[in-house]
């Protein structure tokens, strides 16, 4: 589900960050180097960087399949290919399919009640929570996308980049244009880039659109809501010596249409903090968010230091920061080890709300979503590449472990309260007798994911 169960890690501002400038390529076997393991920070083939003028035509195939899984919540499978054509004249053409296949349980939004809870979807379900159960709602979903790129060098200092995407599941459909140009000055050792994109996103909930704020019954359409996002980037990048490596880009993404999650619901609590009812979410029609990102990349004598901070802030009263640190250590045979460490907290959207009194006048805006409450998460992993001898293609693996958490003192996301111990169904509804109330701080205070990603990338 593109809106309420994205298997990324749950934060408000949870999408790809920007790509900084692309760093310059000198002829200096370092800085080659450099500029390659700049661009294994952001994402990019090492060929096409390090490279990026080749003798003559080739190909590069990258593939991964990825594992993600959250404790007692969502899975998620994803195999990636993507086939580059590298050009003689610098230029490259590049295609990658995606594929997600996605099931699992997603909170609702809705706080444990003390006692049995009977609700109506708008489709005419009904379903019945067991007291102190933490809600959640089953889904499985097959999601397909396409992107297509396009590097088209303009004389030595000049290039342009174009990219459109299209993406496709059971309630959502993405399609997308970009455009970029970067410009090499100071002798090419600073490169300034502008870019923007543009996507015309629909969104068609099962059951249909419910009106907000309601029980969930009444529904506005069942139709295709429409919702659009423009983005536009500027970025530095600039050697400051031989073996450093700086950026910094500032990124503005305006998001208008329906950006409610359709299917996330926020609870009525009676004066003992006991939940007696629910209505469905609601949000702005429009989310003007914006992000400034330094980074830096150093080379040692032998291996190479990444630091990045990004900071992010939106018209929904969302602050961010986030501080991520890799240090890639060359191993024997062509091989490396590359630890990861990354620190993110968020502060509460103006609208978030764990729960509404009863009898109090319904706001014009509230979510109980988790992802856009006060959160903080820790990343810890580490990447692993070599080559088999006689092989032209090089692997990696990549292992990760995400420990994310909200206020204490709130029910777990699990279902029990004060951590998330593993405990549930029956351990839960006991475990809510002695629990605080959740409705003053939502129901969520851990959640333990972790992610591997196997690829492999060969030229030819």
């Amino acid at each position: 589900m593109q809106l309420s169960d994205t298997p990324e890690p749950a934060r408000a501002d949870a999408e790809p960050p920007a790509t900084p400038p692309t760093p310059i390529a000198s002829p200096s076997p370092l800085r080659r180097k450099l500029a390659a393991a700049a661009f294994l920070l952001l994402g990019v083939p090492a060929l096409a960087s390090a490279d990026p003028m080749p003798s003559s035509p080739s190909w590069q195939l990258d593939a991964t399949g990825l594992l993600y899984g959250e404790r007692q919540r969502t899975s998620v499978i994803e195999p990636t290919a993507r086939l580059t054509r590298l050009f003689a004249n610098g230029q490259a053409l590049s295609g990658q399919i995606t594929l997600d296949a996605i099931t699992g349980a997603s909170p609702t939004g809705a706080v444990p009640s003390g006692q049995p809870l009977t609700t109506t979807t708008a489709s005419g379900m009904v379903t019945t929570l067991p007291a102190g159960q933490v809600p959640t709602k089953k889904f499985n979903d097959l999601r397909g996308a396409s992107d297509l790129s396009w590097d088209l060098p303009v004389g030595t200092l000049f290039k342009a980049t174009t990219g459109a995407h299209y993406s496709r599941e059971k309630d959502y459909q993405s399609v997308g244009a970009s455009e970029s140009f970067s410009l090499d000055v100071l002798r090419r050792l600073a490169t300034i880039t502008i870019g923007g994109g543009v996507n015309r996103d629909g969104v068609f909930p099962r059951g249909g659109t419910p009106v907000p704020l309601s029980d969930g019954t009444q529904v506005l359409t069942t139709g295709t809501d429409r919702k659009d996002v423009t983005t536009g980037l500027i970025g530095l990048s600039r050697v400051l010596t031989r073996r450093w490596l700086m950026g910094l880009s500032m990124t503005r993404t305006l998001e208008t249409g329906y950006l409610t999650e359709p299917y996330k619901v926020i609870s009525i609590v009676d004066s003992t903090d006991t939940a007696v009812d629910q209505r469905t979410e609601n949000r702005p029609a429009r989310h003007d968010r914006r992000a400034a990102l330094a980074s830096s990349v150093y080379h040692l004598a032998k291996d190479v230091i990444y630091v990045e901070y990004r900071y992010y802030w939106d018209d929904w009263g969302i602050r961010s920061h986030t501080a991520d640190a890799k240090y890639r250590l060359e191993l024997p045979d062509d091989a490396y080890l590359l630890p990861h460490v990354r620190y993110y907290t968020q502060s509460a959207a103006s609208f978030y709300r764990p729960s509404l009194p009863q009898g109090d006048p319904l706001p014009t805006f509230a979510s109980a979503d988790y992802r856009i409450g006060d959160l903080s998460g820790v990343t810890i992993g580490a990447t692993y590449g070599f080559k088999v001898p006689g092989s032209r293609g090089e692997w990696n693996v990549r292992v990760e472990y995400l420990r994310q958490w909200g206020p204490a003192g709130s029910f777990a996301g699990t279902g029990t309260p004060g951590g998330d111990d593993g405990g549930g169904g029956e351990r839960a509804t006991r475990a809510a007798a002695v629990a605080l109330p959740s409705s003053k701080f939502g129901a969520f205070t851990s959640l333990d994911i972790g992610t591997i990603v196997v690829g492999y990338s060969i030229p030819f």
